[in-house]
């Protein structure tokens, strides 16, 4: 996401195959830490998504709704959210869910102390943990108030930043099991969206894996529509429907007469509950 966050620009989605919603639950084991002894069942999404700044309207979701694409990415929340969301209200999400979308709560909570470029919201060693119950509690908030209920995934959002810098990485994953562990605290899964050369990277090498998220939407713009050929991590890593893949970045689509520019992912991952 670099595109992704502040811009005012989104990902795209396009591929191959329509995607096919199935409840179950997976990604579950993939865990750690999960405060609550009985979860929902994951809703789990396999197919073409797409994540775009501001929520299209509801008028648009319809015309996009051809069968190509099954889910999109909705930024719910965080500081450094980079759109107003006229549009994303709990109607909307009830509306789309009823049309057949699945959604993917997404929120823009505070970035690293030692990424370059301004955020209204950044991570430091002392705030950290503070920070990332904080947060969570507002991603929580954000996602019940939609209409996105327990069971749900929040993915946090984590741009690119220099992961040997160890002062700002420690931080950064203070903070990202903080909001981990609050998420989990009240029954929402656990997600994270970073880049495989930097903030994804650093979760999937970090030594203790205490309260990382049990899924991942990795950005490796390679053009490739697949979570499996192109997966840059262990290959025992976020298994059994855990992952997701944005592929391609600032891509603009006609579909039904609504011209909108995305992000391009691969999906095989939660999304969330709103039945």
């Amino acid at each position: 996401m670099s595109s992704h966050r502040q811009s005012r620009k989104r990902r795209y989605v396009t591929w191959g195959v329509a995607g096919v919603a199935v409840v179950a639950g997976a990604g579950i084991a993939a865990q750690t830490s999960m405060a609550a002894t009985t979860w929902p069942a994951q809703k789990t999404f396999t197919g073409r998504a797409f994540d775009t700044c501001a929520a299209p309207s509801l008028s648009a979701m319809k015309a996009w709704h051809t069968g190509f694409y099954g889910a999109a990415a909705v930024y719910i929340g965080g500081k450094n959210r980079g759109c107003a969301q006229p549009n994303l209200t709990a109607s909307w999400v009830k509306s789309v869910s009823t049309l057949g979308w699945k959604l993917i709560p997404l929120y823009v909570g505070a970035q690293p102390p030692c990424q370059t470029g301004s955020s209204p919201e950044k991570i430091s060693a002392a705030t950290a943990a503070s920070l990332g119950a904080s947060d969570a509690a507002d991603a929580v908030a954000k996602a019940a108030a939609l209409g996105m209920k327990a069971g749900s995934p929040v993915y946090l959002d984590m741009e690119s930043y220099d992961i040997t810098n160890k002062a700002c990485n420690d931080a950064v994953l203070t903070y990202v099991r903080a909001f981990d562990k609050a998420l989990r605290a009240k029954t929402y899964r656990s997600g994270y969206y970073g880049f495989t050369s930097s903030s994804a990277k650093a979760i999937a090498n970090a030594t203790d894996k205490t309260d990382l998220p049990g899924n991942m939407w990795y950005a490796l713009w390679d053009k490739t529509n697949t979570t499996t050929s192109d997966w840059p991590f262990a290959a025992t890593q976020w298994t059994n429907h855990s992952r997701g893949h944005q592929y391609m970045v600032n891509s603009k689509e006609t579909i039904g007469g609504v011209t909108i520019t995305v992000d391009r992912d691969a999906w095989d991952g939660p999304v969330a509950i709103t039945g």
